[in-house]
């Protein structure tokens, strides 16, 4: 009996050793992922290739970091709304061309596309603290451009992009208008288990009943759903039901922490979305869904509204 005991307890310590040595080695390599397999770190095609007004942006992080970004007009003289887009953990803003041409169209809108560090023509390599900082630097690009209207900035993040916006959004309370989450995770702790499902024993969450034990390894923990209950701005969850990598039951947690203080939160689901191609899968109701949203929560001021506020201003 205490042969089989000892096995035991060595097997479950096999395991804990293991699972270190998987978080400690390999795990930016897992969350970050800016060359997909059989292609190169560069862009395979350009804004130019599908026709697109864009200028090459180029910015510095806090910490020095040089970054690429896109910035895509509707029409040259377009001042909003301008979406802040930010991609998912693997390949790099090339690859999402086709879907912001089309957002592009039907949101009437200008695109701003940040390539992470690490990702891209961005220098550096990937990591929270260095994402973090990126998106800041993209959204005080923004805050300072004089050619679109600063008021309606949309943050738009799917998947890793989510967290990265929901981030954003909660530290720039006025800058940001308003937030799109599409097929984003609570949290890359409660993710390991999905991946790994050994792993959902010793690394979880707040939501988690497992010990807990290795969270501490974690260094990209991404924690959205302890972020967005702490936001104020508009939210629209977007959620396909067909994901194949995020559980859908991650949406609908990030949802309901956030929805019983924020009343202009939307949630809506899509039967046929899979992780990827939601936007998609879709159709005509994800576009018109995004677009009744902006159009609601970060409308357009009609200039003639403007110089009526500023003359009510003037004889206060």
């Amino acid at each position: 009996m205490v042969s089989y005991v000892s096995a035991f307890l060595y097997g479950v310590g096999g395991i804990v050793v293991a699972g270190m040595a998987l978080l400690v080695a390999f795990q930016e390599k897992l969350v970050y992922v800016p060359v997909l397999p059989g292609l190169t770190k560069s862009y395979s095609i350009t804004p130019a290739r599908l026709r697109l007004l864009y200028e090459d942006v180029w910015l510095r992080s806090s910490d020095g970091v040089r970054l690429h970004a896109w910035f895509i007009k509707l029409l040259p003289e377009c001042r909003g709304p301008t979406v802040l887009f930010f991609q998912e953990n693997a390949g790099n803003i090339a690859h999402r061309l086709e879907m912001v041409r089309i957002m592009i169209q039907r949101l009437q809108c200008n695109v701003f596309m940040l390539s992470y560090r690490g990702y891209g023509a961005s220098d550096g390599y990937p990591s929270q603290h260095g994402i973090a900082k990126d998106a800041q630097a993209a959204l005080d690009h923004l805050s300072q451009r004089t050619d679109i209207d600063t008021s309606r900035i949309v943050v738009f993040g799917r998947s890793l992009g989510g967290a990265v916006g929901a981030l954003l959004t909660k530290n720039n309370p006025d800058k940001v208008a308003a937030l799109i989450l599409e097929n984003t995770f609570t949290s890359i702790l409660d993710m390991a288990g999905v991946l790994l499902p050994f792993l959902k024993w010793f690394i979880g969450g707040t939501g988690s009943k497992g010990p807990k034990i290795l969270n501490f390894l974690v260094r990209s923990p991404w924690s959205t759903i302890d972020i967005v209950g702490q936001i104020n701005q508009p939210i629209l969850f977007l959620s396909g039901l067909q994901d194949e990598m995020v559980p859908p039951s991650h949406m609908q947690m990030l949802y309901a922490k956030v929805a019983s203080h924020n009343r202009e939160c939307i949630f809506v689901e899509f039967p046929n979305g899979m992780h990827m191609d939601t936007w998609l899968a879709g159709g005509d109701h994800y576009w018109r869904t995004i677009q009744q949203f902006i159009g609601n929560h970060v409308p357009e001021i009609k200039e003639h509204e403007s110089s009526h506020d500023d003359k009510d201003t003037e004889g206060m």
